[in-house]
C-alpha cells in the first residue's frame, strides 16, 4: 500500500541510500495555491500505489512556515526531495508567483527524475521556461502512463486492477484539475 513518505518512519540523510535501496517516491512541488488540484494528484498517485512526499502533510514544515524559519522550512524541503526518486512539478499559472517551486526544482533537478504536470488549460508555450527541459506530463493520459513507468506495471493491469482510472473516463478523479488527453505534443 503507498502512502505519503512523511509519515514512513525512517527518514534518509543519504541521497545514495535512497537509490541504493530502490526506494520508488514522488515528491509533489507545487504552489500553494493550487494546492487542492495537488492533493487529488496525490490521492491518485497512492491509489496507483506510488508512493509520495507532500507537503500538507509535513507537520514540522508546517510549523516551521508559522514560524517564519527560512532554514528550517529549507532543511524539511531538502529531506522530502533526498528521500524521493522523482519529482513532479505541479504547473499553473500560480506557478509564475511561487517562491519555493523555482528553489524545488533547482534542488532536486540532479537529484531525481524530473517531470512537469500542467494543470487544466496550460496553453502550449504557457510553461515557466525554468521548468521546460524536464518531462512534460500534459494530461490524464501522459499521467498514467508515468505511473506505469515508475511502478514498473503494465498500465492495461493498472487499469483493470483499478488502481488508474482511464483517461476518457468521466469518473476519472482528476477530470477536473487536468486535460484528458491533448494530441498536439508540448514540444
Amino acid at each position: 500500500m503507498a502512502l505519503n513518505r512523511y509519515y514512513y518512519p525512517t527518514k534518509y540523510e543519504s541521497r545514495n541510500k535512497v537509490l541504493s535501496l530502490g526506494i520508488k517516491c514522488v515528491f509533489i512541488s507545487h504552489q500553494q495555491k493550487d494546492k487542492d488540484a495537488a492533493k487529488k494528484i496525490v490521492d491518485y498517485l497512492i491509489e496507483a500505489g506510488i508512493d509520495v512526499y507532500f507537503d500538507d502533510y509535513d507537520g514540522d514544515l508546517r510549523i516551521h512556515h508559522q514560524s517564519n524559519n527560512a532554514k528550517a522550512v529549507t532543511d524539511s524541503i531538502r529531506k522530502g526531495i533526498n528521500n524521493s526518486s522523482h519529482m513532479l512539478v505541479v504547473v499553473s499559472p500560480n506557478t509564475l508567483y511561487s517562491t519555493w517551486v523555482p528553489f524545488e526544482i533547482g534542488y532536486g533537478y540532479d537529484k531525481t527524475d524530473l517531470f512537469v504536470l500542467c494543470l487544466k488549460g496550460i496553453p502550449k508555450g504557457g510553461l515557466p521556461e525554468y521548468v521546460r527541459s524536464a518531462t512534460i506530463v500534459r494530461d490524464i493520459y501522459d499521467l498514467n502512463n508515468l505511473v506505469s513507468r515508475i511502478s514498473k506495471i503494465d498500465k492495461e493491469i493498472l487499469l483493470k486492477t483499478k488502481m488508474l482510472s482511464d483517461y476518457g473516463s468521466y469518473t476519472n478523479p482528476l477530470s477536473n484539475v487536468m486535460d484528458a488527453m491533448i494530441s498536439d505534443p508540448y514540444n
